[in-house]
């Protein structure tokens, strides 16, 4: 009875320092997937001149998984269900701090405003500051993402070592 305690509290130790680790993971995807996005915008604007809602929705899925229902708040701002606004926007993206926040809304907020030249120009101002930010989440990422995880392990077999 003892060791499988031993195990429970190690693997719970384990599982939080994960969590921890998936935070910055998560980011890291989500701007990865967001310059996608604003790459194949700044595409399509220029040469097929679809419309902005059809362009979101056909966007590859698995990215679309990683801009954590961004893309769907923004739908729903086009199909005039809801207001554009960082609450609404953001629900399940959690994850971000309130700068990069500030910047995907700002993104967001410019799509579809200005002629295709200019909303090309814009578009690509933003894919450099992703990149920026994108880069900052990577070395988060490394840094923190695995000091999280074995911190975890370590404060798991530290009380395993105590209990024993």
């Amino acid at each position: 009875m003892k060791y499988l305690l031993i195990l429970l509290i190690f693997a719970l130790c384990t599982y939080v320092g994960f969590l921890f680790s998936a935070k910055y993971t998560k980011r890291k995807k989500f701007f990865s997937a967001l310059i996608a996005f604003a790459d194949k915008l700044s595409l399509e604007i220029n040469y097929s001149r679809e419309r902005l809602k059809v362009l979101i929705e056909n966007f590859d899925s698995k990215q679309r998984k990683s801009l954590l229902g961004v893309d769907e708040a923004f739908l729903q701002y086009l199909e005039k269900k809801e207001e554009l606004s960082s609450e609404t926007i953001f629900k399940k993206a959690g994850v971000l701090k309130s700068e990069e926040k500030d910047a995907v809304l700002l993104f967001f907020k410019t799509l579809g405003r200005s002629d295709v030249e200019n909303q090309t120009k814009e578009i690509n101002s933003f894919v450099s500051r992703f990149s920026e930010i994108k880069t900052t989440c990577d070395q988060e990422q490394k840094k923190y993402g695995s000091l999280s995880l074995k911190l975890g392990i370590i404060a798991g077999l530290f009380c395993a070592v105590i209990m024993f």
